[in-house]
C-alpha cells in the first residue's frame, strides 16, 4: 500500500507520537517544577518544558493536523463519517488543552501565576483521556 493516503497516515501517526509524547512529558516536568524551590532547578525545568512544548509537542501537532488535512483531501468521503466528526471534536478539545497547558506554563515560568501539582496532574489526565478517546473512536469507529 504505497499510496499518497498511506504516506499521509504515516506522517499523521508520527506527528501524533511527537505531539502527545511531548505534551504529556512536558506536563510531567511541569508537575515537578511546581514542587521544587531551588532557583537553579526551576530554571532548568522551565527550559526543559519550553523545549518539550515548542520543540516536540507543537511541531508534532502541526504535522498531525497538516497530514490529517491531506488525508481528508485525498479521501473527501471521510469528512461525512460520524467517527471522524467525533475524532475532530476530540482533537479540538486536545488543541484547547494544549493551549491551556502552554499558556499556563509560560505564565508560571515568568512568575505571573502559581500552579499546583494537582492542576498539572489534572491537565495530564485530561490530555490522556482525550487521547484514549481519539484512539477508541479511530480504531473501533463506534458510529
Amino acid at each position: 500500500m504505497n499510496s499518497p493516503v498511506a504516506w499521509a497516515l504515516v506522517f499523521h501517526i508520527i506527528g501524533v507520537v511527537f505531539w502527545i509524547g511531548g505534551l504529556l512529558f512536558g506536563l510531567q516536568v511541569l508537575t515537578m517544577h511546581t514542587q521544587t524551590t531551588s532557583p537553579e532547578v526551576r530554571e532548568a525545568l522551565a527550559k526543559l518544558e519550553s523545549k518539550l512544548f515548542r520543540g516536540i509537542a507543537h511541531p508534532g501537532a502541526a504535522i498531525t493536523v497538516l497530514a490529517g488535512i491531506v488525508v481528508v483531501l485525498l479521501q473527501p468521503g471521510y469528512i461525512h463519517q460520524a467517527w471522524l466528526q467525533a475524532k475532530l471534536f476530540l482533537v479540538a478539545i486536545l488543541i484547547g488543552l494544549d493551549l491551556i497547558a502552554t499558556f499556563r506554563a509560560r505564565s508560571f515560568q515568568k512568575g505571573r501565576i502559581e500552579m499546583t501539582r494537582g492542576e498539572c496532574r489534572l491537565l495530564h489526565g485530561a490530555v490522556s483521556l482525550v487521547f484514549i478517546g481519539i484512539i477508541i473512536v479511530v480504531m473501533i469507529k463506534p458510529f
